[in-house]
This record gives structure tokens, sequence and C-alpha cells, in this order.
């Protein structure tokens, strides 16, 4: 298992090479096209807009609240319960996933604007969010970043603490669809997003690791 203090040691030597870094990763190795298949048909879109639907329709209050308090934290600490500490109290590791999430951040908005995909509360004005949204088009559902953020830096926290590997991916994959009950994304854009976070985190790992050696 890993502790505290081997965490510490590992996050400082990998924070180390990557601050030397403009960024984790060099914009073209990125490129949206790359790495993701287009978004759905309107065929499936629409079976992806019956399951909103759905899930609004079970949702209690109590979830919608829990899932608009994800929607409004992007940091390392949505990983809090499942490493058992708060991140925020290890300063190395905390700065490592906030860089893993800046370089998210960068990648996914890449994507999002070569797809252009609207999102289905844009589409379907009968959804739901449990955020605050602008009115009209919001061609930026594809993938999504928060399911993109939450499996990049999860990837990258599990291959720190492989002995919590399993709950930390279970609480990406949790707040990943907790977009769904918020009515911001079809699964299709959560699929996308987990798939460019992971490949974000294992790109991230290689470069540091090569730096690191």
């Amino acid at each position: 298992m890993v502790t505290r203090y081997g965490l510490l040691v590992c996050a400082s030597l990998i924070l180390g090479s990557a601050t030397a870094q403009a960024g984790l990763l060099a914009p073209v190795e990125f490129a949206a096209g790359h790495y993701l298949p287009p978004p759905p048909d309107a065929a499936t879109t629409a079976r992806e807009m019956d399951e909103l639907r759905a899930i609004a329709a079970r949702s209690t209050a109590e979830a919608r609240a829990v899932a608009k308090k994800d929607a409004e934290n992007e940091t390392p600490t949505i990983f809090n319960d499942a490493v058992g500490f708060d991140l925020a109290a290890s300063p190395q590791t905390f700065k490592l996933l906030s860089l893993v999430g800046e370089e998210e951040e960068d990648d996914a908005k890449g994507a999002k604007a070569y797809f252009h995909r609207d999102r289905p509360y844009a589409a379907e004005p009968s959804i739901k969010t449990c955020t605050p949204v602008k009115p009209g088009k919001a061609a930026n559902s594809y993938p999504s970043g928060h399911a993109t953020r939450a499996f990049s830096m999860g990837v990258v926290l599990a291959s720190l603490m492989p002995a919590k590997s399993q709950e930390i991916l279970a609480r990406a994959a949790q707040y990943s669809e907790r977009r769904l009950v918020c009515g911001v994304h079809y699964r299709s854009d959560i699929v996308a997003g987990t798939d460019l976070g992971r490949k974000v985190a294992e790109k991230a790992i290689e470069r540091v690791k090569s730096d690191t050696e």
C-alpha cells in the first residue's frame, strides 16, 4: 500500500519534472480526431435523449443536489472519500493533479470545438439542468469535460495509489455519471470524456516517467 509519505515523494518527483514544461503534452498530440470517434447519429442521439428523460423522471431532489455539488467542484478533492484523506493536505499531490486537470481542460476544449455538438438542453428545452445555463446554443457537449477531468486525474492518482485504484476509478465513474443527472450531457459524451481522460492520463504518465528516469 502506498503511504501518504510515499505518495508525496512520488508526486514531488513527477511534479518537479512536469512543471519544467509549458504543458504536459504538445497540442498536436491531442488533436480530437486522433482519439475520439464522431458523436452518434440522430437515431442514437434520440435514444440518448430518452435516457435523459428517464433519468430525470426517477432522480430525487437529493440526487440532483449531490449532482449539482459535484458539478461545481472540479478540484482533486473530489477523490477525498475514495483515498480516505483530504488531498488538499498533500500539496504536491494536489498540484500534480491540478496540473493534469489543466492539461485536460485544454485538450477537452479542443475536442469540444472540433465536434461542436449541442448540449441536450439546447436541443430539447424540456430537459432541466441542475445548474444554471445560458439560453440558446451550447455546442460544447462532446466530450464531457467533467468526465475527462475525472478520469485524467483519477488514472494518475490511481497510479500513485494502486491499493486504492478501484475506489478512485469508481469515484471517477460516479462523478461522470452525475452529469447525466444534471441533464447537461448525453451518454456518449460521458463515454468519450472517459476515453479522452484516460488517454490524457496515460500520455502524461508516460511523459513524466521518461523525464524522471
